[in-house]
């Protein structure tokens, strides 16, 4: 059974990249002749129509995809995400497969939808060191921009990609294809958005080279997380869409020790469908150990937390933030936005004093009042 669950999720993320290649596609090389046809001549005018269609597709195709497939739509994503686990190797296959005849099909699409052969061998020259270096600096953007904003900003991801690569499309001499999948269907398409086949090699390559390039740099810029560095592209990417409709949440306390670590372990487990949960502290420590006993108790593990400062968050929107403490309310710093600050006291279990058990029983105590507090949250 759970290799048969296996096997159905693994299609059901095939077809989803298909399906977005193929849509990628039909948007570029559509918009393309469409912007061709009616720019008269205007080669600028008909480049900033194919631009503003591919990058507002991409963001619509992300916050489709996402959530299932992690919307890669490129050969290159998709093997940087398995080089560092987000992704099973064993599945790099399919994903690959998928977006190559989707990219294909999106071409055939297009061609279709403007009267145009199924396909045609591009006859677009785009050769020479300066095109491929292009393609280099193209993907390499694109691979920091996904890795940069996967860490804090998830949701942000779709809309930084199509901005990216809106921008893309003018200051690379090559136009920023930055996918081999759109490079190898474009190949096949005599239009306006078309490279020669002779000259695809060398983009792919290019592009292979400088997805290579970000992603080892950031893996020294961004040190990866305990526990989650190896799912933080995919897994965050498959999520995103999802956590952009999520209402955000800071969890404060003086040390980010007990407390708040245990009622972000609780918020997260039984509201983690509508709430995006944080915790921090304002003279932040270690989590307690007995924070992490008395959470596995009911089946929800924090032992992968750290405390964090809260001045790590500076600058970042919350819709809600809870301070458990009264040190924590009176040291809470401003956030942006229309921020809703909800203030209740626990008492701190880690000041208790007595026995290894009865200290557990404390966090016992508090843990059960945040649980109950925490089920009527907003």
């Amino acid at each position: 059974m759970r290799k048969r669950l296996q096997r159905n999720g693994c299609a059901r993320r095939a077809v989803a990249e298909a399906l977005g290649t193929a849509f990628l596609l039909a948007a570029v090389i559509g918009s393309g002749i469409m912007g061709d046809r009616l720019a008269g001549g205007n080669i600028a005018i008909a480049l900033l129509a194919n631009t503003i269609a591919t990058g507002a597709m991409l963001v619509t195709l992300i916050l489709t995809f996402g959530p299932i497939s992690g919307a890669h739509f490129n050969p290159a994503v998709t093997l940087a995400d398995a080089s560092q686990g987000g992704l099973a190797w064993r599945e790099v296959p399919a994903y690959l497969g998928a977006q190559i005849v989707g990219a294909f099909a999106g071409v055939a699409a297009a061609h279709l939808m403007f009267s145009q052969p199924l396909f045609s061998a591009s006859q677009h020259v785009r050769s020479g060191g300066a095109q491929l270096f292009s393609e280099f600096i193209a993907t390499f953007g694109l691979l920091s921009v996904i890795w940069g904003c996967v860490r804090l900003r998830p949701a942000a991801v779709p809309f930084a990609v199509g901005a990216y690569i809106t921008a893309a499309y003018w200051f690379t001499a090559s136009t920023s294809f930055a996918n081999p999948a759109v490079t190898l269907a474009r190949a096949a398409s005599d239009t306006f958005r078309g490279i020669r086949p002779a000259d695809a090699p060398g983009f792919i390559v290019a592009q292979l080279a400088g997805s290579a390039a970000a992603t080892s740099l950031f893996h020294w810029l961004v040190p990866p997380l305990p526990k989650d560095a190896a799912e933080r592209l995919s897994l965050t990417l498959r999520m995103m869409a999802f956590m952009a409709s999520k209402k955000r949440v800071l969890i404060l306390c003086t040390g980010n020790s007990a407390r708040s670590q245990m009622a972000e372990g609780l918020l997260r487990h039984h509201a983690g469908d509508r709430f995006e949960v944080y915790s921090a502290g304002t003279k932040p420590s270690s989590v307690r150990p007995e924070a992490i006993a008395a959470m596995r108790e009911l089946g929800i593990d924090i032992s992968g937390h750290r405390s964090k400062s809260v001045d790590a968050f500076d600058g970042q929107r919350f819709d809600y933030v809870l301070a458990v403490c009264d040190n924590a309310k009176e040291s809470c710093p401003v956030f942006p936005g229309n921020t809703a600050a909800i203030h209740h006291s626990f008492e701190d279990p880690a000041a208790f004093q007595g026995s290894d058990e009865e200290k557990l029983n404390a966090f016992r105590r508090v843990r059960d009042q945040l649980r109950t507090f925490l089920a009527e949250f907003p």
